[in-house]
C-alpha cells in the first residue's frame, strides 16, 4: 500500500511539473517574439543617436588631439583650448569612484541554476573588483537577488520585485528611470547590468554589460559624417532628450533577455522534474509488481500446501 501511495503522489507531481513546463514554454515563445520586435526599435534608435552624436564625438576627439599636440609643443593646457562643444552627461566618462550593478534575478524558484549562477558570479566579481562596500552599489531586480544581498549585508541601494513574466516597457519604466537618474545624479559613476543571457532553449550565459556611460557608439558606422542636421534648439539638447531613451532601451532589452533565459530555465527544470517523476514511477511500479507477484506466489503456495494436507 505504501508503494501505491508513492506512485499516486508521484503521478500527481509529474502532472503538475508537466503543466508548468507547458506554461513556461508558452511564456518563452511569447517573450521571444517581443524580444525580436524590440530589437528592431533598439537598432533604429541606436542609428539615430550615433548619427546625432557623430559630429560631437568627432569634434571632441579632435579637441583632445589638438590639446595634446599643443601641450607637447608649447605647454598649452587643454583647458585653454576648450570650445562650446558639450557632450551629454550619459556619454562622458568620468573618474570611477563608485560602480553600480543592476542585478536581474527571478522572484521565485523552480528555475534550476538560473539564480545561483548569477549570484555566484556577482559575489566573485564584487570581491575581485572592490575592497569595501563604499565602492559599489547594487540595484536588485527580483526577490531572490534582493534577499540574497540583504542576508549578506551587501550594499543594496534599490530593489524591485514583481516583474511580470512578459514585462512591458511601461511596467519596468520605474526601474529604468531610477537607474538612469542615480547615474545622472552621481550616485555611481558607471553602471553594469548583470543577468543571464538567453543563448538557446538549453543554454544561458552570465553577462555583465556596461550600460552607462554609453560607450558603444561607433562613429565608423556613420557613412555620411559631414551631413548636417537641423535641430531645434541644438544638437546637444536633442542628444539630452534622446540619449536617456537609448539608455532605457538598453536596460529594457537586458530585462527582456533575462526573462527569456528565466522562462527557458524554468521549462528545462520542469522537464527534468517530469522526467525524474516518470522514472521514479517506473521504478516504483516494478517494485510494486514484484511485491505483488511475491505475494501471489506465496498465496498459491499456501493454497497448494493446504490442498495437499487435505488429501
Amino acid at each position: 500500500m505504501d508503494i501505491k501511495r508513492r506512485i499516486a503522489s508521484t503521478k500527481k507531481t509529474g502532472q503538475i511539473t508537466s503543466a508548468m513546463q507547458m506554461v513556461s514554454g508558452a511564456k518563452l515563445s511569447q517573450i521571444e517574439k517581443n524580444s525580436i520586435a524590440y530589437q528592431q526599435y533598439t537598432n533604429k534608435i541606436r542609428e539615430i543617436v550615433t548619427h546625432l552624436a557623430a559630429s560631437q564625438l568627432i569634434a571632441s576627439a579632435r579637441q583632445k588631439s589638438t590639446a595634446k599636440a599643443a601641450e607637447a609643443t608649447n605647454g598649452t593646457s587643454q583647458k585653454s583650448l576648450r570650445h562650446d562643444i558639450t557632450l551629454s552627461n550619459l556619454l562622458v566618462e568620468r573618474p570611477i569612484k563608485k560602480t553600480g550593478y543592476l542585478v536581474i534575478t527571478s522572484d521565485r524558484g523552480l528555475v534550476g541554476a538560473y539564480n545561483s549562477s548569477i549570484l555566484k558570479a556577482m559575489v566573485e566579481m564584487i570581491s575581485e573588483n572592490h575592497k569595501s562596500a563604499d565602492e559599489y552599489a547594487i540595484l536588485a531586480v527580483g526577490g531572490t537577488g534582493a534577499d540574497f544581498f540583504k542576508a549578506r549585508q551587501m550594499n543594496l541601494s534599490y530593489e524591485y520585485r514583481g516583474v511580470s513574466d512578459v514585462p512591458s516597457f511601461n511596467e519596468v519604466r520605474e526601474i529604468i528611470k531610477t537607474a538612469v537618474a542615480m547615474y545622472d545624479s552621481g550616485v555611481f559613476d558607471e553602471l553594469y547590468v548583470c543577468y543571464n543571457h538567453h543563448v538557446n532553449s538549453l543554454t544561458s550565459a552570465f553577462r555583465a554589460e556596461k550600460m552607462l556611460p554609453i560607450t558603444d557608439l561607433d562613429v565608423s558606422e556613420v557613412t555620411d559624417k559631414d551631413q548636417e542636421y537641423i535641430t531645434e534648439p541644438s544638437v546637444d539638447d536633442a542628444l539630452d532628450a534622446i540619449l536617456p531613451q537609448y539608455a532605457e532601451s538598453l536596460i529594457y532589452g537586458a530585462l527582456l533577455d533575462s526573462k527569456t533565459a528565466e522562462h527557458s530555465a524554468s521549462m528545462t527544470a520542469m522537464k527534468s522534474a517530469t522526467d525524474n517523476a516518470n522514472n521514479l514511477i517506473s521504478d516504483l511500479s516494478i517494485k510494486f509488481n514484484r511485491a505483488r507477484q511475491a505475494q501471489i506466489t506465496t498465496e498459491i503456495t499456501e493454497i497448494v500446501g493446504g490442498a495437499a494436507a487435505l488429501e
